[in-house]
């Protein structure tokens, strides 16, 4: 089946295809105003050594120095960024942040990839908090920034880094103003009006090939009857009325001539006779011939 018949069934079967494409449009709108409204605002964070350095001479009279474990190695501070996201993306942290896990609120702490332990990316991080409402992204995300620097000072005090020497997180964009997602409610429509059209197709063309199977049964029907009874037969020495003719055929016709003609042949012999018995015998001169 090509396009166009396609399209043809399409509009002969018109009945069914107008009611599934308002059923179609209902299904996508009953999508789209279902799934719950998401709004997302975003911040990003960066790490900064201080400007004393990441050592602090504790005698000026002693070279010896502390220097922070944090900073006692190459890349320091995009390995620190590091830590804190794993330490931000754990569970403990999301339930302490009053987050439950695969709710409608959640958030997410990056460096900018899909995997935080790249260090490409430098000393950055990235903050995005999704909510069902704007003013709750909007918190959630200074919440979870503020989290972030909390968590950076604390891992810092647990390795005993002198004060001067610790490494402090500044807030690069603060969070910004929680803007609408399209994408959920338009991806549910999409999936719901898809599911819908193939179900509306799968109903024009089921009903489409049923009244064809039907069709051609009666078909079968009817040409099985006509081959059982093929119609009446005249009786056996019936003589063919006149005038009708067997099927219009070529071999009705000629009976109806023979017919006439014989007819015809009939009469002719018949008025012969009378004239014999009427008139007297007459020789070849015209006179009456003598009977005796």
């Amino acid at each position: 089946m090509d396009f166009w018949a396609s399209v043809l069934i399409l509009f002969r079967r018109w009945c069914i295809t107008v009611p599934a494409c308002l059923a179609t449009l209902a299904m996508c709108a009953a999508a789209y105003y279902t799934v719950p409204q998401q709004y997302r605002s975003d911040s990003i964070l960066v790490l900064t050594t201080p400007l004393s350095g990441g050592t602090q001479a504790t005698n000026r009279n002693v070279p010896n120095s502390i220097t922070n474990p944090m900073m006692n190695f190459d890349r320091s501070l995009s390995l620190s960024a590091s830590i804190v996201i794993q330490l931000m993306n754990s569970t403990e942290t999301a339930l302490s942040l009053g987050i439950t896990p695969g709710g409608p609120t959640s958030y997410a702490v990056s460096n900018g990839s899909s995997n935080p332990e790249l260090l490409e990316t430098g000393p950055f991080i990235f903050v995005t908090a999704t909510a069902p409402d704007a003013r709750t992204a909007q918190d959630l995300t200074e919440k979870v920034s503020a989290a972030a620097a909390s968590a950076l000072a604390q891992r810092q005090d647990e390795l005993s880094a002198p004060g001067p020497t610790q490494i402090h997180m500044v807030v690069v964009v603060p969070p910004t103003l929680a803007q609408p997602l399209t994408g959920s409610p338009m991806r549910a429509a999409a999936a719901a009006g898809a599911l819908a059209g193939l179900m509306s197709l799968g109903a024009v063309f089921g009903f489409e090939s049923l009244q064809s199977h039907r069709r051609r049964r009666r078909a079968e029907e009817q040409r099985a009857t006509e081959q059982d009874d093929p119609g009446p037969r005249a009786a056996p020495g019936a003589a063919p009325e006149v005038g009708t003719a067997v099927n219009g055929s070529r071999a009705g016709r000629s009976a109806l001539v023979d017919h006439r003609r014989v007819n015809g042949a009939a009469r002719a012999t018949s008025g012969n006779v009378l004239d014999v018995l009427e008139n007297p015998a007459r020789g070849d001169d015209g006179s009456e011939s003598e009977v005796r």
